[in-house]
């Protein structure tokens, strides 16, 4: 029950049961969903887990009256493909809607291509309706720094960064944005863009999965699937691993999830190859070797 003064205003609180805080706004399923969803990650987890925590208290210190404005919570996720950048930003939203730092828990996800323009005067609407669509939530820019080609005479992403800016500065207390892309091409970018850099308060860095990882990511994708390996899949899919992350273009879970696509593809084919057997549920369930052996990664050829 809240004191009041005898004017019948309420009074500011001067101590709060903190389980019960933390139980009440549910940030703990979050981050337990978090660690259900994510295989390894374990910096980015942990500072997900800081940054929960200084919300948590910052919204304690609301109630105490000794916070003097909402922090600043624009971030930049940085990292390889497939490292789990979206999925983060994802709790992120709900943790910050729980908190009540953002009216709500959605995220609206973009690139350069919904932003910038391809005339004049074609940017600031463009620019401003996503910020519209995002507003009371998080806008996820993905490779960020395709914002602005400065080689290009005719490019007009400066106007929406400019935008962007102002927004971020404006009405930070109403939308958080998420810069995300490759570590080296977001330094430079922040580099040409100093106006970014100053209003990021949280820099998030996603390493690459080890090869364990990996495998297990796998296994956790094929049984969301109702799949699995059989045991001399299970060893052909470690090499597949090891092979594939040495060639180009390779995108950590992505790959992974597009690799299981295949695989499965190989498994109906070969499954409906004799249409005279009778199938089990476990022969449907299970990718064999032959799935796994037949990808062109084993020919040193790319992908599949």
């Amino acid at each position: 029950m809240a004191v009041v003064d005898s004017a019948g205003d309420a009074l500011p609180a001067t101590q709060v049961d903190l389980r019960r805080e933390f139980d009440e706004v549910g940030i703990g399923e979050v981050l337990d969903q978090l660690d259900r969803e994510l295989i390894g990650l374990k910096p980015v987890k942990t500072r997900i887990r800081e940054i929960a925590s200084l919300l948590l208290i910052e919204r304690i210190r609301k109630r105490m009256d000794l916070a003097s404005g909402n922090p600043t919570l624009h971030m930049s996720f940085t990292g390889n493909p497939g490292t789990g950048k979206t999925t983060v930003a994802l709790r992120i939203a709900s943790i910050l809607h729980k908190l009540g730092f953002v009216r709500r828990g959605q995220v609206v996800s973009v690139t350069r291509d919904e932003l910038v323009g391809q005339y004049i005067g074609h940017t600031a609407p463009k620019t401003k309706e996503i910020l519209k669509k995002a507003m009371g939530g998080v806008l996820f820019i993905d490779e960020a720094y395709y914002l602005h080609r400065p080689d290009n005479e005719r490019d007009y992403g400066q106007e929406a960064i400019e935008i962007l800016l102002q927004v971020m500065e404006s009405q930070r207390e109403d939308l958080v944005v998420i810069l995300a892309g490759y570590g080296d091409r977001m330094d430079k970018f922040f580099g040409s863009n100093p106006g970014f850099r100053s209003r990021i308060a949280h820099h998030i860095d996603f390493p690459d999965y080890a090869d364990d990882e990996l495998l297990a990511i796998s296994e956790l994708m094929l049984g969301d699937m109702n799949y699995k390996f059989s045991a001399d899949a299970r060893a052909a899919f470690v090499r597949y691993i090891a092979l594939r992350k040495t060639q180009p273009l390779f995108s950590n879970a992505r790959s992974i999830r597009n690799a299981l696509d295949r695989m499965r593809l190989r498994q109906a084919n070969r499954l409906v190859a004799d249409l005279d057997r009778i199938l089990s549920v476990d022969d449907i369930m299970s990718l064999e070797a032959s799935d796994v052996l037949a990808s062109r990664v084993f020919s040193n050829g790319s992908g599949g």
